[in-house]
């Protein structure tokens, strides 16, 4: 103790700002050991991965606003009152730290208005990926899409700072309904038998339709929450002309994270079905060029060489 004091005595400094250093490094040093004490009988007792991850959440904010009250009472004892004394600190250093604190408010904004939850796929800006972590400045997210096609993860994993939750608007794809409307448009030729074709698929769709009661149900109790309503949640096929032949679209609702699948397999199938009908074609870019000879003028009657380019 002598030396310590000696040492105290000889930097200079004032004895009781020293002492108050040494009380916050003691502070903090309590806070973590009793922080990792805390999460290690947790995960001793709890075999829920997920439930360990919550829980580590809290424990972290709760040391966090405990650390900031005991610290703050150790500089400042004559402030008496933690709203005051958190309205002085962060006027004094909202200037420095403006991103910081405007990340913290995201935070605040995400756990009272929860826009999302952890393992949410959202979209927010250029960015969309499954929610895989939240803190107190950025939240993580699995990228999907980019140079993937069908919204199928990438593998990156993409640090987000909380401040875009108040500049970017934000698309959720499960809250409250799990399930998003798909269309797979098939082109057949204009030469070909699109009734039977539409009804080939209108039986591909109707067998493939599977969760329509589910989807019903979510609607059902979404709508009691948000103004969300949906007429009809059945599958169906638009017919519309395009340049290059009919355009036969299905339009049918599939879980979230199974666009691709659900493409893959109506596909398959269609492919499957049409091969067996000589009356249906697939359509495709194509030209048709008429050649006549040079400076013969075309007469009726007189329709001159054909040539197609496909």
């Amino acid at each position: 103790m002598d030396s310590i004091s000696n040492y105290l005595t000889e930097s200079g400094l004032p004895v009781e700002i020293l002492l108050r250093v040494i009380q916050t490094v003691i502070v903090i040093a309590v806070l973590v050991v009793g922080r990792r004490l805390i999460q290690g009988v947790i995960n001793r007792r709890v075999d829920d991965v997920e439930w360990q991850y919550r829980a580590a959440k809290t424990i972290d904010y709760t040391i966090i606003v405990i650390g900031i009250f005991l610290i703050g009472r150790m500089w400042f004892p004559g402030l008496e009152d933690l709203a005051t004394y958190l309205g002085l600190l962060s006027a004094g250093i909202a200037l420095a730290l403006r991103d910081p604190i405007t990340n913290l408010a995201g935070w605040i904004y995400l756990i009272s208005k929860r826009p999302f939850a952890l393992g949410d796929r959202i979209e927010v800006g250029d960015h969309a990926g499954d929610v895989v972590d939240s803190g107190l400045w950025d939240f993580t997210i699995l990228e999907i899409g980019n140079w993937v096609d069908a919204e199928q993860s990438t593998g990156r994993i993409i640090q987000i700072p909380n401040s875009v939750l108040f500049t970017k608007p934000i698309a959720n794809y499960t809250k409250g309904f799990t399930y998003l409307w798909n269309e797979l448009p098939v082109l057949v030729t204009f030469d070909s038998d699109w009734k039977l074709a539409k009804r080939i698929l209108v039986d591909i769709i109707e067998r493939h339709d599977h969760i329509s009661s589910d989807a019903r149900e979510q609607a059902k109790n979404t709508a009691r929450r948000l103004m969300i309503r949906y007429r009809t949640l059945s599958p169906t096929v638009y017919t519309s002309v395009e340049a290059s032949g009919i355009e036969l679209t299905i339009r049918y609702i599939c879980k979230v994270r199974e666009r691709r699948t659900t493409t893959h397999e109506l596909w398959e199938q269609i492919l499957t079905a049409y091969e067996q009908e000589p009356t249906i074609h697939l359509a495709y870019p194509s030209q048709t060029l008429y050649m006549n000879p040079l400076g013969e003028e075309r007469k009726p009657g007189n329709t001159g060489e054909l040539s197609s380019l496909r």
